[in-house]
Parts: structure tokens; sequence; C-alpha cells
């Protein structure tokens, strides 16, 4: 079925209409079905509907671009006129009418004229802050680190070129005030300087270069850093002078004292008379080139220490005797003391003057006292540190009679001998009960105090090692013992195979006086019954270092055949 297009517009009716009659007729002479012509025509349509909505579409977008440029215009405008408080221009902006095109037409003059206004107001601004900049840049102290001045576009307003104005005004005032007290600062470390006599050139010159090159002093640094070091020299300049005037101030008075002590003429007197001179004085009222100089300061020292010196010699030998005092109450219980040192210290104070002998004879006396209360609280302690050594003493006499004692001795002093070894027996036997205890003495003295020292060596350490050896000593014994008991068993095996032959020649051990040791034990030969037994005793052995130790070889003990039967302990 046909369907009828819709009428076109006027001045194309009779072109349209005539192409369509051509295309039916065209249909018509090829055969075209019915459904083929409404499909085609239908097709024909969506054509020009499409033609027709990319133009309404192009129109649209055209139209939306007017308004955006319209918008982007008067917001710029607005933008423009805020930055630069134009009021008077965005009344002018309200009042364009007109299509859009004319509206944008007539915003570009006013859009013009404000963009130019702005570039003028930004370089005013911008000359303006270069130099606020600058300027803070030299309160800051680094114009050398200037950054780039910058404007705030957001706010070109008159008001804004006032304020910045009125800013670079207070930062020159600002300027001319710290140049000001620059200057005054320098004068016063002059002063000061000269007053001491010190260099102060190098100190300025570490604080800016631009206090040594000549440079004007409208041209000086002026930055805080500037200021607070200027501050900081003056202040350490004026304690430095407090604290020589008080020096000269005790060195005079010290130098009157000491007249009148030694009674010192009035011409040896008046040679120092511009120091006395200084003890009422105060800081500010001195003035003049070298009063506070070190030369000065030298001078008073050095008279000051001669006269202490003649003063030190009569009261050094009052203080060393004290030291004697302290130093015998220290060895009397064998603690350790520095005395070549301390008496040195107590010479260099006496000599130095530095301190008042009233006082150090005080200290003395104190440390005496407290010497004397040490050596109490070690008492119960060193008596049987006594013991201990006595006992060991005995012990390695002990060690000794026995090993050297000949078999055949009936000289003189022998019972006596035998007496003294009954009584180192019983002795020896006590001796680690004894140990026991002064080592648990020990350590609880320790606890309470410090380390337990005993001639520079620290008494736990001195028993360790003592039992240490002593338990090596033992395990040598047993082993010697052992040793012995094998040879005698050897002996008597060759003896029951080849039998006894006692020879009339015995050797003997060269006897020695007793104490003394001998390294080499003769075994004697001939039938066991002749041959020499080791005397036991249990726990009896040498003390440590210092006595006479085994060597780590068997030393075989013999008896005599008519020795006398002594107790054993075990």
């Amino acid at each position: 079925m046909s369907r009828s297009l819709p009428s076109p517009p006027r001045a194309k009716a009779t072109s349209c209409h005539s192409l369509l009659q051509e295309l039916t007729d065209l249909w018509e002479e090829i055969g075209e079905i019915e459904e083929e012509k409404d499909r085609m025509i239908r097709q024909l349509e969506e054509e020009c509907l499409n033609v027709y909505w990319k133009k309404v579409d192009t129109a649209r977008k055209h139209k939306e671009d007017l308004h955006q440029a319209l918008a982007d215009g008067k917001a710029e405008i607005s933008h423009l006129m805020s930055a630069l408080g134009d009021h008077e221009s965005l009344f002018q902006l309200e009042n364009k009418k007109g299509t859009l095109k004319e509206q944008v037409a007539m915003i570009k003059p006013l859009l013009d004229a404000l963009r130019s206004k702005r570039e003028e107001r930004i370089k005013e601004l911008m000359a303006l802050q270069v130099q606020i900049t600058l300027l803070s840049s030299e309160i800051a102290g680094n114009v050398h680190n200037t950054r780039p001045a910058q404007v705030d576009e957001r706010d070109l307003s008159v008001k804004k070129l006032s304020e910045l104005s009125s800013q670079l005004e207070e930062l020159q005032k600002e300027k001319d005030i710290r140049l000001r007290k620059v200057n005054a600062y320098v004068v016063s470390i002059h002063e000061l300087a000269n007053v001491m006599l010190i260099d102060i050139s190098k100190t300025l010159l570490e604080i800016h270069p631009c206090f040594g090159d000549g440079r004007m002093a409208t041209s000086r640094s002026i930055s805080n850093d500037t200021l607070t070091q200027l501050e900081a020299t003056i202040s350490a300049l004026k304690q430095e002078k407090n604290e020589r005037l008080q020096k000269l101030q005790g060195l005079g008075s010290t130098l009157i004292e000491l007249w009148n002590i030694m009674d010192m003429p009035s011409d040896e007197r008046n040679k120092f008379e511009h120091i006395t001179r200084l003890i009422s004085v105060s800081p500010d009222a001195v003035f003049g080139q070298g009063r506070l100089g070190s030369a000065v300061i030298d001078e008073a020292q050095h008279e000051v220490e001669r006269l202490n010196f003649l003063k030190a010699s009569k009261m050094k030998e009052l203080v060393l005797k004290k030291q004697d005092e302290l130093e015998e109450i220290y060895r009397g219980v064998h603690m350790d003391i520095e005395s070549d040192a301390e008496r040195q210290i107590l010479i260099d104070l006496i000599d130095s003057g530095s301190v008042d002998i009233s006082d150090l004879m005080d200290g003395m006396n104190g440390r005496i006292a407290k010497a004397r209360e040490q050596a109490i609280s070690r008492k119960d302690i060193l008596e049987k540190v006594e013991k201990w050594k006595f006992a060991a003493e005995e012990e390695s006499w002990l060690d000794e009679y026995e090993r050297d004692q000949s078999p055949y001795s009936a000289g003189r002093g022998v019972h006596k001998n035998m007496k003294r070894a009954e009584k180192a027996r019983i002795l020896v036997n006590k001796l680690p009960a004894l140990l026991e205890s002064l080592t648990s003495k020990t350590k609880a003295w320790e606890k309470k105090e410090m380390s337990f020292m005993y001639d520079k060596v620290r008494l736990l350490d001195t028993l360790e090692e003592y039992t240490r050896q002593r338990k090596e000593k033992d395990e040598e014994k047993k082993r010697s013992r052992e040793q012995k008991k094998l040879q005698d068993q050897f002996m008597v095996e060759k003896e029951a195979m080849f039998g006894a032959k006692p020879s009339p020649l015995r050797q003997f051990q060269v006897k020695k006086p007793l104490g003394q040791s001998s390294n080499v034990n003769v075994v004697p030969t001939g039938t066991p019954s002749s041959r020499r037994i080791s005397t036991s005793r249990h726990g009896a052995t040498s003390s440590g270092k210092g006595r006479r130790e085994l060597g780590g070889k068997a030393a075989v003990s013999v008896m005599p055949v008519n020795f006398v039967s002594l107790p054993k302990d075990n």
C-alpha cells in the first residue's frame, strides 16, 4: 500500500514532487511491489528526518556555545571586577540586553578594558611587592636566596594597592630602626673590646662579612640573625668584663689580705694600686683602654701566687702530717691509697692558693675519721685473714717438715719440731672451716659496702685462687700416694720372685735445713719394711702463690726405719 510523503517546503515543492513522481514512475516500470515501495518510502522519510535533526543539533550547539561564551565572558568580567574592586562595570554588565550574538558582541569591549586595567594594576602591585620582598629578605637575612615577588591576582583592588604601600613604608621604617640598632651594637662591642684589649674583628666577620669590608654604616646587615648574634656578642663581652672585674676584685682583696698578713711595705703595695682601686667599682664605671686586659690579670695573679707561696710553705708541713696519719691508718688495715698522688694533690692545692688551709685541714680530719670507721668495719675480717695466713704458713711448714725430715734425725730441736707438727696438723684441719667463714663474712661485707680489697687485690679473688690451688695440690698428693703404692707393690713382687738382697750401703736423702725444699726425693733400696712411708693427713695442703708447689711431679716421701709413730687423721 502506497504512503504519501509529507508536503515539502514551498520553495522545494516542485523539485521534491517531481523527483518523487519520477521515482514512482520508475518503480512502476521496474515492477516493484507495494511492500518494497513502502519500505523505500519509509527509508526516505527517515533520511529526511535525520537531516533535519542534524540541523537542529547544530543550531542547538551554536546556541549553547553562545550561551557558554556569554557566561564565560560575564564570569571573567565578574572575576576581574571583583579582583579590581570595580562595581560600576558590574552595573553596566547587568543592563546589556539583546540577542545572544548581540550580547556577546557588547561585553567584548568591557572585557578588553578590564583586562587592560588588570595588567596595569598587576604592574603597580608587582613594583611594590618587589620592594617589600627585598626589604623582608634583608630583615630575614636571606638576600641571596630571595624568592621572586608574587602578586595575588585574586585581589587587585585599590585597597590592596594601599595596603602594600603602607606595608612598604613600615618596612622602610623597620629597616632604619634596625640599622641604627646595628650601628649602636657595633659601637658597644668595640668599647667593650677596648677595655679588655680583645681583638673583636674576627668575631664581627664571623657574624657577617659586611662588618669587615669597609662598607658604609647604611649598607650593613640588619637581619634578625645579625641582631641576635650582635646581642649575644655584647652579652658575652659584658659577662667577660664582669668576670674579669670580679677576678681582679678578688685578686685585689687577696693582695690586701696577704699584705696585711706579711706586713708588706707601702712601696710594694703602690705597684698594684691600679688593681686595688677596682675593688669597689661597678662594671659600668670601668672605662679606659686595657683596664681589664689579660696582662693586668696575669700581673695580679703572679703577685698573689708569689705571696701565697711564702704563706703556703708554712702551712704545708702541718697538712702533710695529717696525710701521714691517714696513710698509717690505711696501711694498718691493708687498704689501698695512692699516697704519692694524694700528697702531690695536697701540695698542688696549697701551692695554688685556691683552697683555704683551714678548710683543707677540716677535710683531712674528716677523711681520718672516715678511715678509722672503715678500719673498725674491716677488723673482724682482717682478724680472720691473719688466722688464715698463719694457718697457711703452718701448712706450708708442715709440708716441708714431712717431706724433708730425715728418718734418722735425732739431733737438737727434733722434739720441738714434732710438737709444732702436731699443732700444725690440728690447725690445718680447721683451715677449710676458716676459709668458709672468711668467704661468707667477706661476701656479706661486700653486699653492704664495695669490694673488699686487701693490699690492692680483691680478697674473694685471693681466697678463690687459694682454694683452687689447694684442691690441685690435694689431687697431686693423691696421685703421688697411688704411684708410691704401685712402686711398693712392684718391689714386693720383685723380691718375691728373686729374693731380698739387703745391702749394707744405703743412700739417704741429704738433710737440708727445715723450711728448704728439695726437688729430688730418693727412694732407697732394700726390703719393704725399710722403706719410708709418707705420713698422711686429711686436708693438709700448702698455700697458693708464693709458696712451694709440687710442680706436677710426684714427690715420694720416705720414712726412717726407726721413725716415731705419729697420729694419723685418716
